[in-house]
């Protein structure tokens, strides 16, 4: 089986795959989107969000990561796809999931559900550009409103010659609520010919054996799962045990290097309270932490804080 990481708008960017990916387990990551308008874009743009493109578009642990593009017009979005990859991706992907009201309102994301023949479009004129050797996957869900086009889209997308599909189990009405509707991603799978990847609601090796069965699809795509639990790619590929909260905040110490002393340097303190919120899923721990840098705005206070966590010193 194959565990790829889930883009995800303004928390996975190549910082967070660079160290989600050292900690091991995943096959293959997905960039945050890479708007596109009416032009194309510059190679600069590319770069930005995709520094991974500087290593063969690895990272640095060696997982491929592919960009992804969002948008609605098909020329445009071939260009910037065959720009993507002459750039070093070793693919493109192409959002159609994405639920965020200012992305639906552009004409993007989701809201691209409600028109089957753009989706059908979209994937052919983009595959068409590729080269044969580099894949064109998307990503959707089963719906905006409703299910009723989940097997429409999905056919589609399959007769345009996309490479693979991932779904994310929900629609776009539902968000991020429970469940996920695994078995409507077995309806899909039953439907296409090509390769679906399930996602949505897998938070534990438990819930990717469920999926993986409910779904009847080999390969899974995690995302906030795997914030809330680092090694969640292990614990299914390997059944390994979960990270301990000791462990967990040694590595919350080297994501603040990663942060600090990288260019996104001044939003550190923003970014270590959001990943708080995941982890205290999984991690009672995170609960304490939040409390004692939820007023705190310098990185060097922050660490402090976690340098006492990540020597037991609090306990849940």
């Amino acid at each position: 089986m194959q565990v790829m990481l889930a883009p995800m708008e303004g928390v996975v960017d190549h910082l967070m795959r660079e160290m989600l990916t050292e900690i091991g387990g995943f096959d293959l990551c997905v960039t945050e989107f890479v708007r596109v308008v009416d032009q194309k874009l510059p190679a600069k743009t590319f770069y930005r969000m995709c520094p991974e493109l500087h290593n063969g578009g690895k990272t640095r642990s060696g997982v491929p990561v592919r960009v992804q593009l969002l948008g609605q017009h098909p020329q445009w979005l071939a260009e910037n796809a065959l720009m993507a990859v002459e750039l070093g991706s070793p693919g493109v992907d192409l959002n159609f999931g994405c639920p965020a009201k200012t992305v639906n309102k552009s004409k993007g994301g989701a809201v691209l559900l409600k028109e089957t023949e753009t989706l059908y479009n979209i994937v052919k004129t983009v595959r068409d550009a590729v080269p044969v050797q580099f894949p064109v996957t998307a990503k959707i869900r089963l719906g905006f409103e409703d299910k009723s086009l989940a097997l429409d889209n999905a056919r589609a997308i399959d007769e345009a010659g996309a490479s693979s599909l991932v779904v994310h189990a929900r629609t776009k009405t539902e968000g991020y609520r429970p469940p996920a509707y695994w078995d409507w991603v077995a309806r899909i799978r039953q439907q296409v010919s090509l390769p679906v990847i399930a996602n949505g609601e897998v938070w534990s090796a438990e819930d990717a054996q469920r999926c993986r069965l409910e779904s009847a699809c080999d390969d899974i795509m995690i995302g906030r799962g795997a914030l809330a639990l680092p090694n969640l790619a292990q614990c299914i590929k390997q059944g390994q045990a979960p990270m301990s909260w000791p462990e967990l905040a040694s590595l919350l110490i080297k994501y603040s290097g990663y942060e600090i002393y990288g260019d996104k340097g001044r939003y550190y303190p923003n970014r270590i309270k959001q990943w708080c919120g995941y982890l205290k899923r999984q991690y009672p721990q995170a609960e304490l932490l939040f409390n004692d840098i939820r007023r705190l705005n310098k990185a060097d206070e922050i660490v402090a804080v976690l340098n006492r966590q990540s020597s037991q010193e609090y306990v849940a």
